[in-house]
This record gives C-alpha cells, sequence and structure tokens, in this order.
C-alpha cells in the first residue's frame, strides 16, 4: 500500500485549506463591511444624541430607536476657510465625510507645525456640524473635535448652548487610550464635569483649559476642567485640541460669524 503521508501530500493540504480559509475570510469581510459600516455610523449618531443631552444611554436603545431620535439633529456643512455655512460647491451634506476630506488634498490643507496645536496634521476645509432647533431657534450646536492624544488621535463632539458658550456636553467616541489613564475620557464622572462650563471670557476671548490636577473654586473655575489623573499627556492632547477647534484655525470664526447671525 502506497504512503500517502507524504510531504509533497501535506503541504499540498495545507495550502489548500490555506486558500479556502482565505477566501472564506475576505468574502466574509466584503459581506460584513456594509453592516459594520452601518454599526459605527449608529454609534456616532448615538453618541451625538447622547452627547446634546438628548438622550440618557444610548446603549439601552434599540437601532430604530435611535436612528427615529436622530431625525431631531439636522446637520450641516460649514466653511472653515469663511466661517459660514457652506453653500454651492459639489459637497452634499449627506454623504460628506470630514475623516475622508482630511485626507485628500482637494477637500483640505495642510497645517503649519506651529498652528497645528492639535497634532492633526491636515485640517478639512468643509466640517459637518449638527444643529438641534426649538420652535426654529437653535437649541444645541453639535461640533465634531478631534486630536492626538497619547497613543492615538481621539474623535469627539463637543455641544454648546443656544447661547455658543456654555458647554452641553463632550464626548469621545474613538480613541486608543490608555484603559485606566488616558481611556478616562470615557468616564461619565469626568464628562459631566464639562457641563456648564464656558468657552469665553467675559471679554469674549476664547478661554477653556483642562488643567492638570482639580479645578480651585474661583472665577476661573467655569472655564476650567479637571484633568485626568495619571495621564498628563491625553490631558494636555484633550486642552490642546479643544482650543484648536474652537479656535482660530477650528470653529472659532463660525462661532463669531453666528453669533452676530451672519453666518
Amino acid at each position: 500500500m502506497a504512503n500517502n503521508d507524504t510531504l509533497k501530500k501535506t503541504l499540498t493540504v495545507t495550502l489548500v485549506l490555506s486558500l479556502v480559509c482565505s477566501v472564506l475570510v475576505s468574502a466574509a469581510a466584503v459581506f460584513l463591511k456594509d453592516r459594520q459600516d452601518q454599526n459605527k455610523l449608529l454609534d456616532v449618531q448615538g453618541n451625538i444624541l447622547s452627547i446634546a443631552g438628548l438622550v440618557d444611554d444610548p446603549r439601552a436603545m434599540s437601532r430604530d430607536e435611535i436612528l427615529a431620535k436622530f431625525k431631531e439633529v439636522k446637520p450641516m456643512l460649514v466653511d472653515l476657510k469663511s466661517g459660514d455655512f457652506y453653500s454651492g460647491g459639489d459637497l452634499n451634506v449627506s454623504t460628506y465625510n470630514d475623516r475622508a476630506a482630511a485626507k485628500d488634498p482637494k477637500l483640505s490643507a495642510a497645517l503649519p507645525a506651529a498652528a497645528d496645536t492639535a497634532l492633526i496634521k491636515r485640517r478639512e476645509d468643509v466640517a459637518k456640524i449638527y444643529m438641534v432647533e426649538e420652535n426654529g431657534k437653535l437649541k444645541t450646536l453639535i461640533l465634531p473635535i478631534r486630536g492626538y492624544g497619547l497613543w492615538s488621535t481621539l474623535y469627539g463632539y463637543m455641544a454648546l448652548d443656544a447661547d455658543l458658550d456654555t458647554v452641553v456636553g463632550l464626548g469621545f467616541y474613538e480613541h486608543g487610550e490608555t484603559p485606566g489613564l488616558g481611556g478616562e475620557v470615557d468616564n461619565p464622572r469626568w464628562k459631566e464635569t464639562w457641563k456648564g462650563k464656558e468657552i469665553f471670557n467675559d471679554n469674549g476671548k476664547l478661554d477653556i483649559a483642562v488643567i492638570k490636577g482639580s479645578v480651585v473654586p474661583g472665577p476661573n473655575a467655569k472655564h476650567q476642567v479637571d484633568g485626568l489623573s495619571g495621564a498628563t499627556l491625553t490631558t494636555r492632547g484633550v486642552n490642546n485640541l479643544v482650543n484648536f477647534w474652537l479656535g482660530s484655525n477650528g470653529f472659532g470664526p463660525f462661532l463669531a460669524n453666528l453669533k452676530k447671525g451672519e453666518a
């Protein structure tokens, strides 16, 4: 009887099995991509609803409940170069992707090192924001924010009250910071400390800071947020990214125009 357990046949079987497994894994990845993309979008939408104070816990909601509630949120495009609402052009608010635009030289600009305090390298020319209205008037404005922490780029949103000064909420939906340290940006107690903070001082200048340690009661307390214990670099990163996006290279011009009714 011939011996089938030869090296050649063993290698052949191994290669065939590897090929079959590769095809199955690739097919599964392609087949599931749409579902994965939908789940990611749903997670972002749930986070936006939570940050805007429209829901308590999106994790306790069904897909249909999140989609229905999100209809209360109105997406808009903002031209970051002019500080006005985007008008004309070829961009569609329903399909526009800020993160993809930031990687496209035609839709973004490289930031000089001195201006790139958030360490994002490129900033998109147009950003997608979200507005919640009540009786035809702005109630809450939700702005996308991102920047580098210790190990990763943090992606999130900041929600402002109709006065465009008071923080309604802040949260990150994606990051790779160290659990228990920089990862405490996900801690509900820390996120709660942002509510009610004011981003501008009495002279209308940007004045918001994530400090090292705890906020001391006093006149500056309304502009300060506790740092993350044991996570100095993540704390600094969050401070830098918030100030970048609220400043002159981010949404600063748009906020100024919106306050004057000129956006």
